[in-house]
């Protein structure tokens, strides 16, 4: 058991039958009055924000998130299907559990899965990316005025801005976060 006064960013504990992450606290001690814990926590599986207020003794049990390496086999319809690499137990989950994650994920390459007592809810991709550009306009020789970008699609369908000089067939690399280009391969 954790109580509000040890909170520290990042922490992931079980709150009203909520597993929330810790993003932001802050002791808080007025002149008057008894002094609170003020947090922005995260529902990790929701992904909502919300702030709430602690008395510094309330106690709240530790949530054990586990992150499991798995392999992504391939896309059949609405299910996604994955593999330990340990075990070589497959799993399957749906397009809405799996969300935008595998959007810059090509088949056979390694995830993270994310759960919580046995439940997965999440999908991590890998932070960078190397994809092939299989549609943009032709670049032209000179074309590189700065922070000038265009559409792109890369294999796993997904669009990307890239810079006016990247050519179709080219291998770029992409950072999964955010989904900008960072350069060529």
């Amino acid at each position: 058991m954790i109580s509000a006064g040890d909170f520290r960013n990042g922490l992931t504990l079980e709150i009203e039958g909520n597993v929330v992450q810790i993003l932001e606290f802050q002791h808080v001690k007025p002149g008057k009055g008894a002094a609170f814990v003020r947090t922005k926590l995260k529902n990790i599986k929701s992904g909502g924000v919300v702030e709430k207020t602690f008395r510094p003794t309330e106690k709240f049990p530790a949530a054990h998130i586990e992150r499991k390496d798995m392999q992504y086999l391939y896309n059949d319809g609405d299910l996604y299907n994955f593999m330990d690499v340990e075990t070589y137990d497959q799993i399957a989950l749906s397009k809405d559990q799996i969300g935008d994650a595998l959007k810059f994920v090509k088949e056979n390459e390694m995830v993270k899965m994310m759960s919580h007592q046995g439940q997965i809810f999440s999908v991590e991709p890998p932070l960078f990316v190397e994809l092939e550009i299989i549609d943009t306009e032709p670049g032209f020789k000179g074309d590189t005025a700065t922070g000038a970008t265009k559409p792109a699609i890369v294999e796993t369908g997904a669009q990307v801005n890239v810079p006016l000089f990247v050519n179709q067939g080219e291998v770029i690399q992409i950072d999964t976060r955010t989904g900008e280009y960072l350069k060529r391969v």
